[in-house]
Parts: C-alpha cells; sequence; structure tokens
C-alpha cells in the first residue's frame, strides 16, 4: 500500500511507520516537527516538513501518487495547556482535518485511520470505559477530538468514507528505534524516569484528593507498539468491517504513586516528588474496556507495565535520537 501518515515523525507515528516499513509499504509522511524529532523518521519514507492541512502540499501529494490509505496522527495534545489557550487546538485539531478531508474528498482517497483519546469520555460514569459511554469531554482537546470523530462520521455517509477510530488510553514505553523524546515533556513515565536518573531534581504528582485509590489520578498505560500493531491489523480489514471505533488499552489502570513505586523498583533508585494542585481539565480515572477491538479485529494488549516502564528506561539511558 501507499500510505499517507500525518504526524509520521512524532512518538506514536514513528513507531506506526516502523512497524508499517517492516511489512513493505510505502509511506508519505508530513510533519512539521513542533513535536516530532526528523532523526525518528522510518527510512526509504517520502517526507514532507510541513502543517498537515497545507492544502497545496496535500494537492501535490494526492496528485502525484495514488494513496491507499491515510492514518492521521498529527494534533496538537497538551490537555492542561488546551484548557488554558484552546483556540489553536481548535484550529489544528478541528479546521486542519476538515481540510484533510476535503482533499481526500477531492482525490477519491476514501479510506483512514485516526487517531483520538480517552479525553472524549470525559469523568467516567462506568470503569472500565466501553465505547457506549457517553461523551462529555471535559477539555477542549478532547472536544476537539470529538468534533473530528463525528465529522468524519458524517463524510462516511456523504462520500462513502470509510474509517477506524482509535481511542488511544496513555501512550508509553518505547521499541529498539523508537521512544519518546519531546524537548518539553509531559509524559509521567518519561518524567518519573528522568527523576530517578537524575535528569530532573523532582517530580510533580498534580492532586491527591481524587476519588481512586490513593488519592492521585488513575490511567490506562498502553505500550506504542501494542498502539501500532492495531493499526496493522485494520490494514487488509474487509471492507464491510470498517466504519468502527475502538479504544485501545489494557483494562488495568494505575495510579501516579504506584507509577512512581514501579519505576523505583525497576530503576532501583528512590524518586523525590512534590504533590501540587491539580491541573484543569484531568479527569480522575481513565480505564479502558478493549474487548470491542478483540472482537473485530482480534487486537491485545502484549506488554506490561513493567515492559513498559522498563522499555521506557532503556530508550532513556540510550536514545537513539
Amino acid at each position: 500500500m501507499q500510505i499517507l501518515v500525518t504526524g509520521g515523525a512524532g512518538y506514536i507515528g514513528s513507531v506506526v511507520c516502523e512497524k508499517l516499513h517492516e511489512q513493505g509499504h510505502a509511506l508519505f509522511v508530513i510533519d512539521d516537527l513542533r513535536d516530532g524529532n526528523k532523526n525518528a523518521l522510518t527510512p526509504g519514507a517520502v517526507f514532507f516538513e510541513s502543517d498537515f492541512a497545507n492544502a497545496k502540499l496535500l494537492d501535490q501529494i494526492f496528485s502525484s501518487n495514488t494513496i491507499d490509505l491515510v492514518i492521521h496522527l498529527a494534533a496538537s495534545a497538551n490537555v492542561p495547556d488546551s484548557v488554558v489557550n484552546p483556540l489553536p487546538y481548535y484550529q489544528n485539531n478541528v479546521s486542519g482535518t476538515i481540510t484533510l478531508l476535503q482533499k481526500m474528498q477531492a482525490y477519491g482517497v476514501k479510506k483512514i485511520i485516526f487517531s483520538s483519546t480517552a479525553a472524549v469520555y470525559g469523568e467516567p460514569q462506568f470503569i472500565p470505559i466501553t465505547e457506549s459511554h457517553p461523551l462529555v469531554p471535559v477539555n477542549p482537546y478532547g472536544w476537539s477530538k470529538l468534533f473530528d470523530e463525528q465529522i468524519i462520521k458524517d463524510c462516511a455517509h456523504s462520500f462513502g468514507l470509510s474509517f477506524y477510530i482509535f481511542r488511544y488510553f496513555c501512550a508509553a514505553g518505547a521499541t529498539g528505534a523508537h521512544g519518546e523524546s519531546r524537548i518539553c515533556e509531559s509524559h509521567l513515565i518519561p518524567l518519573a524516569i528522568d527523576a530517578a536518573i537524575g535528569k530532573r531534581e523532582s517530580l510533580f504528582v498534580f492532586g491527591n484528593n481524587f476519588n481512586t485509590i490513593d488519592g492521585s489520578g488513575v490511567r490506562d498505560y498502553i505500550h506504542v507498539e501494542d498502539i501500532a500493531n492495531a493499526h496493522l491489523l485494520c490494514l487488509n480489514s474487509p471492507i464491510d468491517n470498517w466504519n468502527k471505533t475502538f479504544n485501545l488499552g489494557t483494562s488495568n489502570g494505575f495510579s501516579v504513586l504506584e507509577i512512581i513505586k514501579a519505576t523505583e523498583t525497576i530503576i532501583g533508585k528512590e524518586l523525590t516528588f512534590k504533590i501540587v494542585d491539580k491541573r484543569p481539565g484531568d479527569p480522575a480515572s481513565l480505564i479502558a474496556s478493549s474487548d470491542f477491538a478483540f472482537k473485530n479485529i482480534g487486537w491485545k494488549p502484549n506488554f506490561s507495565l513493567e515492559q513498559i516502564i522498563d522499555s521506557a528506561y532503556r530508550w532513556r539511558m540510550n536514545p537513539l535520537y
């Protein structure tokens, strides 16, 4: 297949491209490198350093190549920042996706795999969260992704677009070739590792009075390679099995304090952390039910929390870029 990947130089995108390349697919990658890293690009991928909503560039790509599928991973994705600075999230995530879909329609590209988020659920009404859970985001990032989901579904109805939507829970871990490498890291596991190995003085725990096992926020951590494998399973799915939305998680939740403890155990060092106020827009707990993905595409997670943390630790000790 010839596949266009938006955000293909980012954390998840680099691993998705790594696995697609292993299967022999021809890759075209758009990434503006705001959060991505040029060194993370898969060898052989045709790279365009640009905003994914660059209409002229999309015309160039779609008119010059027979693109079979778009994997749309690019997005602005910082939850706390979206609360205080919402407009760029709607501009990039929603308006940008509309431009991409317009160009797909114009050039007859009718398959998309879209990266959504557990943030579309808001505060859980039940745990684990199934795909039928009410959709009531509590932050602009979640709303932007929910709007995208609806727009994609409307396009499926109007011009025959076929889609898979993946609602990621907390992506974590690394492969041998790719891991998290951001200038401004905001994810718990790499921050905890950096605190343990002395790359940062301390770690902040945002809130200790959530209605959870120990008062700290609970999340479902899913290995980035498991996320990539879900995309591979969809590629050759019969067309009548498309137009579905799946959670990607492990059905297990771990609190911030449990992650800190697990990191200390794996690395063998004690972490220094400080409890501070909750961040705006943070739900108390997000844990997935992924039964629907297993029943429809045979997907299931293969990595334990210990393996996730260990792979991230190995990456941060010996990063390739």
